[in-house]
């Protein structure tokens, strides 16, 4: 997957025209998502509880193309490049992990099969993909890991203890939040991580305009997201390594402050 255009503005009218032109087999697709869109719109205010509603409608048609994965080679191909990147960076079998959006566990089946029984927490706002996580447990024999799937509200990790894990991870859900979410997950997220610890997050980058489509795509600058970390205190870094990884989002990585 290349890198997507980081100079587009996917919501002006040229854009929409151009890339229908290019790709009008996926004009369809893109109505059907518009017209679900302003339903779900009207039903859910909330940013939160509107896309559980997507990933209800999405878990009901392919679990794995949910989590953004068209294909069952890709959604192994994903999930590998994440857990190796994690691991390559010092990820440890005693380490406890949080991933944030576990989805139907693309990466995390790995995680649970590297880590040592109990070390893995996986959060998602949606009920639907973490029944597909229990299946993805089952379909690899993984019971004995003792995993732990929650069902989450919000992003404030309340009822998770302090400086609890050394390694917090959230792929592809920055890329569907505004951002009053991800503020909200980077005030908490400095609590429940050791001080040695560390959380990485994927985002959709451009380098022009900030915008979404729909309610379902965001794409944010670089330093605005690396600012919002500042407001809470964390330090973060652009990881350049993941560019160079077919995947089409950028990756940050936040700390806690020195000598926290």
């Amino acid at each position: 997957m290349t890198r997507k255009n980081l100079t587009a503005n996917r919501t002006t009218l040229t854009h929409r025209v151009r890339y229908a032109a290019r790709h009008p087999d996926r004009v369809p697709r893109y109505l059907a998502r518009a017209g679900r869109d302003a339903w779900l719109r009207l039903r859910h205010r909330d940013h939160v509880a509107y896309y559980r509603a997507v990933m209800r409608s999405d878990c009901a048609a392919d679990p794995e193309a949910a989590v953004g994965s068209k294909t069952h080679d890709r959604w192994l191909a994903l999930g590998k490049m994440q857990f190796d990147y994690l691991v390559g960076h010092g990820l440890q079998p005693g380490d406890r992990m949080l991933e944030i959006g576990c989805g139907n566990l693309r990466a995390g089946w790995r995680f649970i099969d590297y880590l040592e029984p109990g070390r893995y927490y996986g959060l998602d706002i949606s009920p639907d993909i973490l029944f597909a996580a229990q299946d993805t447990v089952v379909r690899q024999r993984l019971q004995d890991k003792v995993p732990h799937l929650t069902p989450v509200r919000d992003l404030t990790f309340a009822f998770l203890p302090d400086a609890h894990f050394r390694v917090v991870h959230a792929h592809s859900v920055f890329s569907h939040s505004p951002p009053h979410v991800i503020d909200e997950c980077l005030a908490h997220v400095g609590r429940v991580l050791r001080p040695d610890g560390w959380f990485d997050f994927t985002f959709d980058r451009t380098e022009a305009e900030e915008h979404h489509v729909l309610r379902e795509d965001f794409y944010y600058r670089t330093e605005t997201l690396v600012a919002l970390a500042g407001k809470h205190g964390l330090r973060a870094e652009f990881m350049a390594d993941w560019e160079k990884l077919p995947h089409g989002q950028s990756k940050i990585r936040v700390r806690l402050p020195a000598g926290a």
